[in-house]
């Protein structure tokens, strides 16, 4: 399994995910020459994306889609609901509304998850073959408990630590976008980060990606030194963390 975040933040988000053969990329931020360079430097042409997965309509997480697809057709995996800030896929003939578990390949399989943001339709997904699988989550205020156990001990987790608490409020940013991102339709924190990956992270988890920095109010060091805090703190003992970028791709291969 091939990991590839493209890109990771408040411009642009969008991430490859290669098993068995399959391409399958979730979101499509930033902008389309961009991610076809980033796909072309690892061997692969825009046409070779078989798979779209799309976790939400805001356009740092879909600005590239509309260009993207005017070359290119594959099969886009979307809640219905996220119609409502991507209208133009209402002429989009390729797609396929998901809801819950369903199957890609008789081997790869992605699970769907409600998430809480200020976005209809927010979603974070399950992949997995049958010896590994990856967590994805963006573009959260909260995660609901009863999806603990099923994020529990995965392979890879491409986790959402948007901002430090203190910077944030101290920043400069108004007060309506900072009760915006602290609100449970937000953005989770490094500390939400932390207490999230201290109770799902297993004897089989490799590696942890945080994601999604604020630039404003955050940085990788902070967001890594607070999440292996709070490992710490829940006798945790795991320290694969790396920090995805905005324009900086990150390739982590899972081997069996």
């Amino acid at each position: 399994m091939l990991v590839s975040v493209l890109c990771s933040g408040s411009e642009g988000n969008s991430t490859l995910v290669q098993i068995d053969g399959i391409n399958i990329l979730i979101d499509l931020g930033l902008n389309n020459k961009y991610i076809c360079d980033q796909l072309h430097q690892l061997g692969l042409e825009s046409s070779d994306i078989n798979y779209l997965l799309i976790t939400h309509g805001h356009k740092d997480h879909t600005g590239a889609m509309s260009t993207f697809l005017k070359k290119n057709n594959p099969l886009i995996f979307v809640n219905e609901k996220v119609l409502v800030d991507i209208p133009f896929l209402n002429d989009y003939d390729n797609i396929s509304f998901e809801n819950g578990l369903f199957n890609i390949t008789d081997d790869v399989t992605v699970e769907t998850f409600n998430l809480s943001h200020d976005a209809p339709g927010a979603r974070g997904y399950i992949i997995s073959d049958a010896k590994n699988s990856m967590v994805y989550i963006t573009d959260t205020g909260y995660i609901n408990s009863r999806l603990l156990n099923k994020l529990t001990d995965k392979s890879v987790y491409v986790f959402e630590s948007n901002h430090d608490i203190e910077m944030l409020l101290h920043g400069r940013y108004p007060s309506w976008l900072k009760k915006r991102i602290l609100s449970d339709e937000g953005h989770l924190s490094n500390e939400q980060a932390g207490f999230y990956l201290s109770r799902i992270i297993g004897p089989d988890t490799k590696k942890v990606i945080l994601a999604h920095l604020s630039h404003e109010n955050n940085s990788p060091d902070v967001a890594v030194d607070t999440v292996k805090k709070s490992l710490i703190d829940n006798n945790i003992s795991f320290n694969d963390i790396e920090v995805a970028s905005q324009r900086e791709r990150l390739d982590v291969i899972i081997n069996d």
